[in-house]
């Protein structure tokens, strides 16, 4: 419990310390938002607010993470490293995003192509890597299986170890793809998506505490209930550092908004959480855990297929958020009720991993 809680608070001094100092840096840089032009007019005076604070976030979580084993005296997990490798790849896709917008003043940044190319290469080594490095108990980070609440018996490698490989990284990288580009959506409104994160991770804190304390001891003959996760201590520090990251970086991100975390911190946040279900076996659990994520994915879908289908539109603006913006909602009540719903939402996926628990005694 001491780890969990010195990388939380580490990662927390961090964030909000030095988010201030992040900021004087980018003003002299110049380095602000462009604003896209068909968004709600009322975004236009956050034109030339710094972006990029993605940096911070990932620094405060890899440097809480790396503290609090240092301070407990614990050496670093093969899931840990792989999940901040995970994180840390994708941020810096984000960056290179973020980068070009600043540097050539547009609101576009990596073609759509190049993204996908580097959210697929940083998916790939994570996805073959998770497969390896066995413990003592013939376990590794990841696992073929198609994972609920815990592994399923469906395996991707029904057909052979290379064809398992090759659906696991396929797998793999949907979720990765799917949940970055999910995060990414939802960080259109000062603080919702580093609000709704540090509540997503804030659940994650809670089950890979539990599987700690609930772990499979044999192979052979495992105890009803338990998990057989690879490392779940690791994991609940990186989530307690992304909840301290979070919100540290809050303070300085509700509105009015004095930094905004760019696709640096939305990849990076979205990685992670696709990297913390891979990792916990709770692959299909996490829609209901980053369940606002989901509903913001959801209604783009139906706006652009709708759209393209009919020539209508079912919002009056996607993703979702802006739609209750053009509907006149003040941008804090809509982060705020979105706050809600997401901390219903990742409730009713704890209710449902205890739930399962129970059944399994």
């Amino acid at each position: 419990m001491l780890s969990i809680l010195v990388a939380g608070a580490v990662a927390l001094g961090i964030s909000l310390f030095c988010t201030p100092l992040f900021i004087k840096l980018l003003q002299r840089r110049s380095y602000g938002q462009f604003i896209r032009e068909d968004g709600p007019t009322s975004h236009l005076t956050k034109r030339g607010t710094p972006t990029m604070g993605g940096v911070i976030i990932i620094l405060a979580t890899v440097v809480g993470y790396t503290i609090s084993n240092l301070v407990t005296e614990r050496a670093p997990n093969a899931s840990g490293v792989l999940l901040l490798f995970l994180m840390v790849g994708l941020g810096f896709i984000g960056f290179l995003d973020d980068f070009i917008k600043v540097r050539k003043e547009r609101s576009l940044g990596l073609t759509p192509i190049t993204k996908m190319i580097g959210q697929g290469s940083v998916g790939i080594i994570f996805a073959v890597l998770a497969l390896q490095f066995k413990n003592e108990l013939n376990r590794t980070p990841a696992s073929t299986q198609v994972s609920i609440v815990r592994d399923t018996k469906f395996d991707l490698a029904f057909g052979g170890i290379i064809i398992g490989m090759i659906l696991f990284i396929l797998w793999a990288n949907f979720l990765i793809t799917a949940w970055s580009n999910a995060v990414n959506l939802t960080d259109g409104l000062d603080g919702l998506a580093a609000g709704a994160s540090a509540v997503a991770f804030g659940a994650y804190v809670v089950v890979t505490l539990w599987q700690s304390y609930q772990p499979c001891l044999s192979v052979v003959n495992p105890e009803n209930g338990c998990y057989d996760v690879r490392d779940p201590r690791d994991l609940a520090m990186i989530a307690a550092a992304i909840v301290g990251a979070c919100l540290g970086f809050l303070w300085h991100n509700t509105s009015p908004a004095r930094i905004f975390m760019g696709d640096t911190g939305s990849l990076a946040l979205g990685g992670a959480f696709a990297g913390m279900s891979i990792l916990t076996q709770t692959e299909i659990l996490a829609v209901f855990i980053g369940g606002l994520f989901v509903i913001i994915v959801i209604s783009d879908v139906i706006q652009i297929g709708f759209f393209k289908t009919t020539g209508k539109r079912v919002f009056r603006m996607a993703p979702l958020h802006h739609h209750f913006e053009l509907k006149g909602w003040k941008e804090v009540t809509i982060v705020v009720r979105f706050w809600l719903i997401q901390f219903l939402l990742a409730a009713t996926g704890i209710g449902l991993f205890y739930a399962e628990w129970l059944a399994q005694q």
